[in-house]
């Protein structure tokens, strides 16, 4: 479900007033994971690294009080849920978008992901999930990238997640990370603890 809030009787009062009618309110932070323990969890599952991966990002910003409010339209809205959002090559050749409901069950993420993509790609229709808040994602892995910086678009403020491919080395495998999201939803100091969430459920993951 998702309400309106009065911008001026929450917490994000101050950034509402500053950033709401700036031209530019996204900020980019990149942070370099360590996706050694992810990758062999993927591994030894048979499981998807996206997939894995999106599910950690859920994780990490269920612990973020910021990213359950969101500016849309001049307003500031209220979420009780979160949603995950893929890109999906379609059976045509183009691609959607699919969101995919946040779960602390691992298994569940799973079966939501595995169906709805199918879905979505078979079907070449986007699905979206209007009462969650929605983190987008982009994964770009054929190949290796330092950064990327999203457009912004004043009809899509939400907070975004983007990488490439991973970089395998010698002792551990790493992956830059780009995290976009509108200076009303968070501070940097949000941002910033959101990435070392990622990065702390990546490390917990069981193999």
């Amino acid at each position: 479900m998702k309400s309106v809030i009065n911008p001026q009787e929450s917490k994000r009062a101050a950034a509402f007033s500053m950033w709401m009618s700036s031209p530019m309110p996204m900020v980019t932070l990149v942070k370099t994971l360590d996706v050694s323990r992810l990758v062999n969890v993927c591994k030894k599952r048979g499981v998807k690294f996206t997939a894995l991966m999106c599910w950690c990002i859920g994780k990490a910003a269920s612990q973020v009080e910021e990213f359950y409010t969101l500016p849309v339209d001049g307003r500031l809205y209220r979420y009780d849920k979160l949603a995950i959002n893929v890109i999906v090559e379609n059976n045509r050749g183009g691609i959607n978008s699919c969101d995919i409901p946040c779960s602390d069950d691992l298994q569940q993420f799973f079966r939501d992901y595995l169906a709805l993509t199918k879905q979505a790609a078979n079907g070449c229709r986007s699905a979206f999930l209007e009462d969650h808040m929605v983190i987008g994602t982009s994964a770009m892995i054929e190949t290796e990238l330092d950064c990327i910086v999203n457009q912004f678009s004043d009809q899509f403020c939400n907070p975004m997640v983007m990488w490439g491919k991973y970089r395998k080395g010698l002792f551990k495998t790493t992956l830059p990370a780009s995290f976009q999201f509108h200076h009303v939803q968070m501070d940097g100091g949000h941002a910033s603890r959101f990435l070392q969430c990622l990065q702390d459920e990546i490390n917990q993951l069981k193999l």
